[in-house]
């Protein structure tokens, strides 16, 4: 589909507040690194880097009451939903570099409460290994990068929950996860009982990503406004070994390729956020470069002769 491309501006939230590890807090350095800003600017997109938001550094404390650090999460996620609407005000596509998971909250409340203003649909791509569906009372660990689902579709702090006009900022079937293949079995039952459409490992091995995507973008139009929530984590470990909860047997790099192509070719594409790069854990900072080169597909860069 040849489109002119919408400007987009680029965003860090240099924080891993919600994780088990630290050094997600480097990711948006390690994706500028790579070269991000100059790949997506190749495609011929107007794009401008906003630099880095600030916010409380991550105390490292316990859980309290089965959130670990849920003010400073609040405090990051205030940030994200704030710049994210502003961008959004101005017409362009925001780019959120995480960071860890837990910041998707603040960014896709903002994506949510511009779709509600301006009359659109909404789908949220989640790619991810996990389905972050956590709440206080399943969470073996308290770490609320394994809970922006749950708190967007309503279980969570009333903090997180409300962050934005509108709570809750998602209905379950606004969401479809892909690469899923690590659940708690507390988050195995609720994300049944939500409804959650989730495409996980196995359904992609049996079906293939093509028809994957075929249903993941099924209904997609000119009047839907597609929101990318992008973990590393859901790549291969083989492949992208620079994350903090790396899970074997995810999605390789032709299947990636594809499946951004198709996100692609929708001419959809709204918003995005790029998350749980962790160059402390990282080769050479192989996996913010493979991010990046899967970005440029996500903006239109064929592997194939179709250009």
């Amino acid at each position: 589909m040849a489109m002119h491309p919408r400007p987009a501006s680029v965003y860090g939230l240099p924080t891993d507040i919600g994780a088990a590890h630290r050094g997600a807090s480097m990711g948006p350095e390690a994706l500028r690194v790579a070269r991000l800003v100059e790949a997506i600017a190749k495609r011929g997109v107007d794009i401008r880097d906003e630099g880095n938001l600030g916010g409380p550094r991550n105390p490292l404390s316990k859980p309290v009451d089965g959130y670990r650090h849920l003010d400073e999460v609040v405090a990051w996620n205030r940030a994200a939903m704030s710049m994210s609407a502003r961008i959004l005000g101005e017409g362009r596509m925001p780019i959120m570099l995480g960071g860890d998971h837990c910041l998707a909250m603040g960014s896709i409340t903002a994506v949510a409460d511009h779709c509600r203003a301006i009359g659109k649909k909404l789908r949220v791509l989640w790619l991810d290994a996990h389905a972050d569906f956590n709440t206080r009372d399943i969470t073996p660990s308290g770490n609320l990068h394994g809970m922006p689902v749950a708190c967007l579709c309503g279980l969570g702090p009333k903090e997180l929950v409300g962050l934005g006009k509108h709570a809750p900022a998602l209905r379950p079937d606004q969401i479809r996860q892909i690469g899923i293949r690590s659940v708690d079995a507390g988050e195995k039952r609720l994300v049944r009982e939500y409804e959650i459409d989730i495409y996980d490992m196995r359904y992609i091995d049996e079906i293939g990503m093509r028809r994957v995507m075929e249903e993941v973008l099924d209904g997609v139009d000119a009047d839907t406004h597609l929101h990318v929530s992008f973990d590393v984590d859901m790549l291969d470990p083989g492949i992208a070994p620079g994350t903090g909860t790396r899970v074997p047997g995810g999605v390789n790099y032709r299947e990636a390729q594809l499946m951004m192509e198709m996100i692609a070719d929708t001419g959809a594409m709204g918003s995005l956020d790029l998350v749980e790069v962790n160059p402390a854990l990282d080769k050479r900072n192989a996996t913010a470069k493979l991010a990046v080169d899967l970005v440029e597909s996500l903006f239109g860069k064929s592997t194939l002769m179709r250009d």
